[in-house]
C-alpha cells in the first residue's frame, strides 16, 4: 500500500518552497493537482518530471476513487493545490477522508497559508481565530453565516475574491457594525499589501476604488461588554427583527436565533407574525 502526501505549496512566492516539498513531488509516482495548467508551471520551475492528474471539486467522486486505487495498489501520491495548503478552502479534503477511511497513511509537507500569513501580520489578535473562508454567493446563506458568527469574540478570517469586495464589506458593516478590520492582498506577491482600518473606512475606499489581487479580510471580534444576550423571548424576538431588518427571511431568522439562544423557532415566528399583524 502506497502513501498519500497532502503537500503545501507557495501561495505567489515561488521562494517559500520548501526542499521537503519539492523532494516529496519529485519522489511520488504522481500528483493530484487542482489546475493541472498551473500546478505545471510550479514543477517545470523546479524541474519535477512526475505525471500530474486532475483532481478538484467537480471531479472529486470519480477520480478520488482513482487515485485511491492506485495508491492502494502501492503507488505513493502528493495533492496539491493551485496555492498554499490542501484542504483549506480548496480541494483536497474528500480524497484526504476517502484514503482515511481505507487504511491509506495520510502524510503532510507543511506549507504556507494565506489565512495564518493574514492573520499574523494583520495587527489583530492572534489567540483566538475562526476561520471562515469564502462567504456564500446566494444571499440566504450569506446572511445565515455572517449572524451566525457576528457575536463570535474570536477574530475572524475570511477569503474574498475581488469582484465582491465591495459587496462583503457593506454586509459586514451591517451585520459586524463598524469594527477593526485587516485587509491583506497579494501575499508574498510584488504587490503586496496590507490596509489596517476599519469596516467602513474600507467600504467608502473601495467604492471608489477598484479592487485587485486576492483578499484575505481579518476582523476583530465582537466586544464581549457589548453582547446583549437573550433572557426572554421578547429579546429574541428583538434580535430576529434585527436580521429582518438586515434582508433576512423571518423563518431564516427565527432558526437562526432559536439556535443561538435555545427559544423555539415555533415561538420566534408566531410571536414574529403576530407582531407584523399588529403593525
Amino acid at each position: 500500500m502506497g502513501i498519500l502526501y497532502v503537500v503545501g505549496t507557495p501561495i505567489g512566492n515561488l521562494g517559500d518552497m520548501t526542499f521537503r516539498a519539492v523532494e516529496t513531488l519529485k519522489n511520488v509516482d504522481f500528483i493530484c493537482a487542482e489546475d493541472t495548467r498551473v500546478t505545471a508551471k510550479l514543477l517545470n520551475y523546479f524541474d519535477i518530471k512526475t505525471p500530474l492528474v486532475s483532481y478538484h471539486e467537480h471531479n472529486a467522486r470519480q477520480a478520488g476513487e482513482s487515485v485511491l486505487s492506485r495508491i492502494l495498489s502501492g503507488e505513493n501520491a502528493a495533492v496539491v493545490t493551485d496555492a498554499g495548503m490542501p484542504c483549506i478552502s480548496d480541494p483536497g479534503e474528500p480524497l484526504v477522508k476517502l484514503c482515511s477511511e481505507n487504511g491509506v497513511s495520510v502524510r503532510v509537507v507543511p506549507g504556507p497559508s494565506a489565512a495564518v500569513s493574514a492573520l499574523a501580520v494583520s495587527g489583530l489578535s492572534t489567540s483566538r481565530f475562526q476561520f471562515e473562508g469564502f462567504l456564500s454567493t446566494a444571499k440566504k446563506q450569506r446572511f445565515e453565516h455572517l449572524a451566525a458568527v457576528k457575536n463570535c469574540t474570536d477574530t475572524l478570517i475570511f477569503y474574498e475574491a475581488p469582484h465582491k469586495l465591495e459587496a462583503t464589506l457593506k454586509d459586514m458593516l451591517n451585520y459586524f457594525g463598524d469594527r477593526k478590520i485587516s485587509l491583506c492582498r497579494e501575499l508574498t506577491k510584488l504587490h503586496e499589501e496590507v490596509i489596517r482600518t476599519t469596516i467602513s473606512a474600507a467600504a467608502e475606499y473601495y467604492s471608489e476604488n477598484k479592487p485587485k489581487g486576492e483578499f484575505v479580510l481579518v476582523i476583530e471580534g465582537a466586544d464581549e461588554a457589548q453582547l446583549v444576550p437573550a433572557e426572554t423571548p421578547e429579546d429574541a424576538l428583538k434580535q430576529v427583527e434585527e436580521l429582518v431588518s438586515r434582508g433576512m427571511r423571518g423563518a431564516d431568522a427565527c432558526r437562526q436565533i432559536a439556535k443561538a439562544t435555545g427559544f423555539s423557532k415555533g415561538e420566534l415566528y408566531a410571536r414574529l407574525l403576530e407582531k407584523d399583524r399588529k403593525e
